[in-house]
């Protein structure tokens, strides 16, 4: 009788082991896998066996192969075995959640919804698998926009790990809801909930890297709060400790003790992925304050680092943090003078779109909002004009609207016979009434736009007291691209009043300021005053060092616009509609003016 005990349990034991070290070979060799998984069935296994071979099937098919029908085949019956059997929550969930997964890849997620709440709502004895299918479900709310569901279930897992008694896990559940609030424009409920955040986050007794990890998740969001808002320079003593924070996760060794609290066993984000989030959010940080150079220094680290992680790991959260990366350099590139680079780089943006679909959905806006700036920083504005508004027919998100409405503004004001569109625009945009969002740094440029068109119909105390306002909320914020363009608009607009003096204490600071950034139009801008400006006061060496000085940039745009322009890449200026091309033909040379940069 004995014999007969252990002789299945031998048979069994002999395939599994077969079947994992088949699995493990390198390369992995998942049809000899498989085959020994689907022995097991010849031996007329018991449930629980047969349960668990289902949905280790299951995993393996759906992990490393095409065949997802077959995968869905085993996957059910794991969860439907499993659920006849007493005290095997480890299957009966681990199946639910795969097939969750498997149902949202085939676009089935009527069918993954009910799954869920099924296992939500019998897993509530079993916190670690109770707050990870709240979690998944939330998940898959949140990728289907539904944000609301995404925090109620959220708010649900909160108070569930406060009764179980896990701290840690509340917290993410709160941040995680913070970070919807905060998608979803909810400020009133965000700054509680992110105080109370504070508060457990400081106060939990644990694990020192989760510890660590959980301030910077709760920092994470302060920081992008106020980069949201336009805050540059408000937020630098969060960014200051979340820069601290991360240096001293890197210090700490991976505690393999498990938490005695199985509603503990979760990690936010694995600590490269913190690292590069940490890059990621201080190169948008240098970015909106003007230090490009750090902005590149923090670039070129972030993608080093990321290209590493990409070879040993598929995580789609790597291609967004490159995407976003990217689009941030882009803007540096554009304003630094090197428009071919940053073509390249618009480039590289689509390829990653192209392999992932929801990447492409999350970023089209962006991406057109990209190539816009830079058809107008090759003087193509007609297809500037195409690209921002294929990117306001793509996007629902407030700021970016704004962002885009502000250049489709730019651009009517520089080709001069748009009246209607602009007035239209410009009253979206209004500073001074009803502005669409909170950001500081949007209504400061909102003002300089208006300052701008002033400037052009020659009403140039309208302008000055539009600018005054853009330079008094840009210096509040250390917004140094901003404050130099302003300060060179003031420059040029009490040149041509004659207040000569006024106008050399504008355009010197605005020319040092641009050296600083470095911004190649306003240094372009301001040489060419400056040659100007020392003529008139009859400065004869210092015009002759600034005409040296505007020559100079004039050579290094001129080169750039014409190696952009002969890039085959430069073809995508013509792309508005469906998804990025995937060839992109080279055409004969420039077929722009240059007239803007001379």
């Amino acid at each position: 009788m004995a014999s007969n005990v252990e002789a299945p349990e031998r048979w069994y034991l002999a395939l599994l082991g077969f079947a994992e070290h088949f699995r493990t070979s390198s390369p992995p060799k998942i049809r000899l896998c498989v085959h020994c998984l689907q022995a097991v069935f010849q031996f007329k296994p018991p449930q629980r066996i047969e349960a668990r071979t289902h949905l280790q099937l299951g995993s393996v098919l759906y992990h490393h192969t095409k065949n997802s029908e077959l995968a869905r085949s085993h996957l059910e019956k794991a969860w439907f075995i499993s659920q006849q059997v007493p005290q095997f929550e480890d299957v009966k969930f681990e199946a639910a959640s795969i097939l969750s997964e498997l149902f949202c890849q085939q676009n089935l997620v009527d069918s993954a919804k009910p799954l869920l709440r099924k296992a939500i709502q019998i897993s509530q004895q079993t916190p670690y698998w109770h707050c990870r299918l709240l979690f998944q479900l939330a998940q898959l709310h949140t990728l289907e926009k539904d944000l609301v569901s995404a925090c109620d279930l959220l708010g649900v897992g909160a108070e569930y790990a406060r009764v179980v008694g896990s701290e840690y896990t509340r917290a993410l559940f709160l941040l995680s809801k913070g970070m919807l609030l905060l998608m979803e424009r909810k400020l009133g409920e965000v700054h509680p909930l992110l105080t109370l955040c504070g508060t457990i986050v400081e106060n939990w007794q644990g694990n020192p890297i989760q510890k660590e990890s959980l301030r910077v998740f709760f920092l994470v969001l302060q920081v992008t709060h106020y980069l949201d808002a336009g805050q540059v320079k408000s937020v630098k003593p969060c960014l200051k400790q979340l820069q601290q924070c991360i240096q001293t996760i890197s210090t700490l060794h991976d505690d393999e003790i498990l938490p005695s609290n199985p509603a503990d066993l979760f990690h936010w984000l694995p600590k490269e992925h913190m690292c590069v989030l940490v890059y990621l959010v201080t190169v948008m940080h240098s970015m909106q304050a003007g230090y490009l150079e750090k902005a590149q220094k923090y670039t070129d680290k972030a993608l080093m680092q990321l290209e590493k992680l990409k070879m040993l790991d598929c995580s789609p959260i790597l291609s967004t943090f490159q995407v976003i990366l990217l689009e941030h350099i882009i803007m540096c590139r554009l304003v630094t003078g090197h428009k071919a680079t940053a073509l390249q780089e618009i480039s590289q943006v689509c390829q990653l779109c192209q392999q992932s679909p929801r990447l492409f959905t999350n970023h089209a806006a962006q991406l057109h909002t990209l190539l816009g700036l830079y058809c107008i920083s090759v003087n193509c504005m007609d297809n500037a004009e195409a690209q921002f508004t294929t990117a306001l027919r793509l996007t629902t998100h407030q700021e970016l609207w704004t962002y885009i409405v502000t250049n489709l503004a730019s651009v009517y004001i520089r080709e001069g016979n748009r009246h209607q569109e602009l007035y239209s625009l410009l009253e979206r945009i209004n500073p001074d009434h009803n502005f669409p969002v909170s950001s500081h740094c949007l209504r400061a440029a909102a003002f300089y736009i208006r300052g701008l068109l002033s400037f052009f119909q020659g009403r140039y105390n309208e302008a000055k007291r539009f600018l005054r306002e853009t330079l008094k909320m840009s210096n509040a914020e250390d917004l140094n691209r901003l404050t130099a363009c302003s300060l060179v608009l003031l420059g040029h607009i009490f040149y041509v009043l004659g207040n000569h003096r006024e106008s050399n204490n504008m355009v010197v600071p605005a020319m040092q300021l641009a050296s600083k950034i470095p911004d190649m139009s306003v240094q372009l801008w301001s040489s060419a005053l400056l040659k100007d400006l020392n003529k008139a006061l009859g400065n004869n060496m210092d015009a002759h060092e600034a005409a040296q000085m505007h020559q100079n940039f004039s050579q290094q745009l001129l080169q750039d616009h014409i190696a952009a322009c002969s890039l085959p890449e430069h073809n995508l200026i013509s792309w508005t509609d469906g998804p990025p091309p995937v060839q992109i033909q080279a055409q004969n040379g420039p077929t722009t003016s240059l007239a803007s940069l001379l």
